[in-house]
């Protein structure tokens, strides 16, 4: 396609390919738990049946934000003496989304810090049904699904080929987890600064998408056009920090 001529696809692809793997530990990690509550010879086909209900649920919110971010049109417009802008389901989308990717970014990040933890996810009771156990692990992938797709709407808003890029990495990183969930799973726990540097790129991207959804609007403030963030920077941000990590990862096992 011609889309993959271009080198942002590729710097897009392989960027959002990445986070989508980090964002995807937790998932992991909560469809092992809920998978380890059954019999030993389905835990595993429990695990692989999660991570693929996972994609099919990815794929799906996909398709429903990226109609939504479609939605360029204002239906409500505000003029004051400080505020104008001119609302559509593009901005209002791009808008939320940014503030829930910086709330849950900076929610976590406090409780890494805290070393405090989330056993209250899955407060249920024991249960031994595989039928059961499928349906907590499809109630856990909707759940953290939102920040991977808001991600992935950041990731790649204004691009060409946007929603085939989206599909295509919520695609690979899923298979990749279902190849090496429990490496991925154990490389993430024992360094910890990865899952924080993906933390703090989500906060960037809110940030991002914050910005973006106001520029769509044509807001001003105080009589000053909000503008939009270019990816480059965003790119080149994510790039350098990865650099600077793995440096640090080499010199730590040293």
């Amino acid at each position: 396609m011609e889309i993959f001529t271009h080198a942002d696809t590729w710097v897009a692809l392989l960027t959002l390919t990445f986070l989508e793997i980090i964002l995807g530990i937790d998932n992991i990690i909560f469809i092992s738990i809920a998978a380890n509550k059954l019999p030993e010879n389905q835990v595993k086909k429990a695990t692989l049946l999660g991570l693929a209900l996972a994609m099919i649920t990815r794929i799906l919110l996909l398709f429903g934000v990226s109609y939504l971010i479609a939605l360029k049109e204002p239906f409500l417009k505000i003029n004051t003496d400080w505020l104008n802008t001119g609302l559509t389901g593009q901005s209002i989308i791009l808008f939320l989304g940014g503030v829930f990717l910086i709330y849950k970014s900076t929610k976590e990040i406090r409780q890494k810090v805290e070393n405090t933890n989330e056993d209250e996810v899955l407060k249920s009771p024991k249960v031994v049904s595989f039928t059961n156990i499928i349906i907590q692990i499809i109630l856990i992938d909707i759940v953290f699904s939102f920040d991977s797709i808001l991600t992935a709407v950041g990731m790649t808003n204004g691009i060409d080929g946007a929603l085939i890029i989206m599909i295509i990495a919520v695609i690979v990183s899923i298979l990749i987890m279902m190849l090496f969930a429990n490496p991925i799973s154990s490389f993430v726990n024992k360094n910890p600064t990865i899952q924080m540097l993906a933390l703090s790129f989500l906060i960037l991207i809110g940030f991002m998408l914050i910005t973006e959804g106001a520029h769509l609007s044509h807001t001003e403030f105080f009589n000053k056009t909000v503008g939009a963030i270019p990816k480059g920077y965003l790119y080149f941000a994510i790039a350098f920090s990865l650099g600077v990590e793995m440096l640090n990862l080499k010199i730590r096992k040293k």
